[in-house]
């Protein structure tokens, strides 16, 4: 499968056509794996990897995992009376679907436009906010608090947190922003195909939306129907912050590590936890059938006959 590069780094960062394949940007540099100091070491056959389980919390329709490398769900169910967003639809994305653009509100299928205000959940996710303490930025970026503050435990994966990725040969310091069980998931696969700096997270680091925390001008990749988000320190892309959906973003600048850039995108793209068809739980309540032995069905089937 082809794995397109970053190109023309001033204007866009190019997502990759599909989710097969293996991630890991290019070669050299700080990015891709392999033994350059102050890398890390994937474990293999734990968190992260291909084909793990990631237990997701919260308001999920009665899903209770999602995979790491996953394909996606196209199973879509409505959900019901008593839960969060009530109506709305949730499922029906999958992994060649995965990736958006700078812009918050990209990624979600069929969707143009900023902003994730009344939308649907296709990845199951819902979309991550940049909490309202900031007192600036357009108002498409707080979506009216609809999905809560950035520390809502109902918010499937549990409260937003961050990680940070640095690079060993430049001074160039990426995060990334989800929900608590994508962000611990996507450390363990970042780790076990970037080359990162010795100070990168190795665990999740809190996210409250203050000004400390990365900002919404600072994003230069949305994932998951906007649900998870990759930001430059030091990047400003005021466009962002201006309700102006055709303002074309600023370029990024030309001195990072673009190899870890590379393979931090891919391999969010190809790793960031999806709910599989192939998934046990389901969104469907099934129904419980009591144990009730040998006599009690000998029982029953006498019942039955009897009533016939």
């Amino acid at each position: 499968m082809h794995v397109p590069v970053i190109s023309n780094l001033g204007q866009h960062l190019y997502p990759r056509k599909g989710g097969g394949g293996r991630g890991g940007g290019g070669k050299g540099g700080g990015g891709s794996k392999g033994s350059g100091d102050g890398g890390s070491t994937g474990s293999g056959g734990g968190i992260g990897s291909r084909g793990a389980a990631v237990p997701v919390s919260g308001s999920t329709v009665g899903r209770t995992s999602a995979v790491s490398y996953g394909s996606g769900t196209t199973k879509v169910v409505t959900i019901p009376a008593g839960q969060p967003f009530f109506g709305r639809t949730s499922g029906g994305a999958t992994r060649d679907q995965i990736y958006g653009s700078r812009a918050y509100g990209s990624g979600y299928p069929g969707h143009t436009g900023l902003g994730v205000a009344g939308l649907g959940f296709p990845f199951v996710f819902w979309p991550l906010v940049w909490g309202g303490g900031l007192g600036y930025g357009a108002a498409y970026l707080h979506a009216n608090h609809e999905y809560g503050e950035p520390n809502n435990s109902s918010r499937p994966g549990g409260p937003q947190v961050q990680a940070a990725f640095s690079s060993n040969t430049t001074n160039t310091t990426f995060h990334v922003v989800s929900d608590n069980s994508t962000v611990t998931a996507l450390i363990a696969s970042i780790r076990a195909n970037c080359t990162v700096a010795s100070n990168s997270s190795t665990t999740p680091l809190s996210f409250n939306g203050t000004a400390s925390d990365p900002k919404p001008e600072q994003a230069v990749q949305y994932y998951r129907a906007s649900s998870v988000v990759l930001t430059l320190d030091g990047y400003n892309d005021t466009s962002a912050l201006s309700d102006n959906s055709s303002a074309p973003p600023a370029p990024l600048p030309s001195n990072i590590d673009t190899t870890l850039l590379s393979c931090l995108n891919d391999t969010i793209g190809e790793a960031v936890p999806l709910f599989d068809d192939s998934d046990s739980s389901s969104a469907i309540p099934h129904l419980a059938i009591p144990n009730v032995g040998l006599i009690g069905l000998a029982y029953l089937a006498w019942c039955m006959t009897h009533l016939l």
